[in-house]
């Protein structure tokens, strides 16, 4: 698309601006903590929400979406584990292991994928949860994370992520102290 201006003319019309997918994905994983019904206005059409909107169905929540609008009720998650192919798809559905940790203290998942402009290890994120008291296991491609209880703590990255941060926030934030 491109908009050619020329001068002398005044500018003028109205332009919707979509909801932002990187404020999106991490509040669609967030409705986990609650185990009860969210609702998420501005949301936009883009195949990484539906893909986001799968990921929640398959562990459990009921999930409708009309236009920008979505509602999910996570009151019955069936599953803590993220499915392998919907890990491999888009690199952001890592953000579901700090929610489902958060509410459940356990979460399964491959590592991730989806991410063209080079490698984005998670190993931040996994340091994060082992700080909260997360043990952490990995086995054939994949990490099991699990623990009796969350314990808050200080926890600085080696290096600033923005998913990394976001994940940990999940976490803990029903964590204990």
């Amino acid at each position: 698309m491109k908009y050619i201006i020329e001068g002398g003319k005044k500018l003028e019309g109205e332009v919707e601006i979509s909801g932002s997918k990187n404020a999106s994905l991490p509040i669609l994983a967030a409705s986990i903590l609650s185990g009860k019904t969210t609702k998420l206005y501005n949301v936009p059409n883009i195949s990484d929400i539906q893909t986001t909107k799968q990921v929640l169905e398959r562990l459990g929540c009921k999930v409708i979406k009309k236009e920008t609008k979505i509602v999910i009720n996570s009151g019955k998650i069936e599953t803590k584990e993220i499915p392998e192919e919907l890990m491999k798809k888009m690199r952001s559905t890592v953000v579901f292991a700090g929610a489902l940790i958060g509410r459940f203290k356990e979460a399964t998942f491959s590592y991730p994928g989806g991410c063209n402009i080079g490698a984005r290890p998670i190993e931040l994120h996994l340091k994060g949860f082992e700080k909260l008291g997360v043990d952490i296991q990995k086995e054939d491609g994949y990490i099991k994370c699990k623990c009796e209880e969350l314990t808050g703590a200080e926890i600085y990255l080696d290096f600033p992520s923005v998913g990394a941060t976001e994940n940990i926030m999940m976490a803990a934030v029903l964590a204990k102290r």
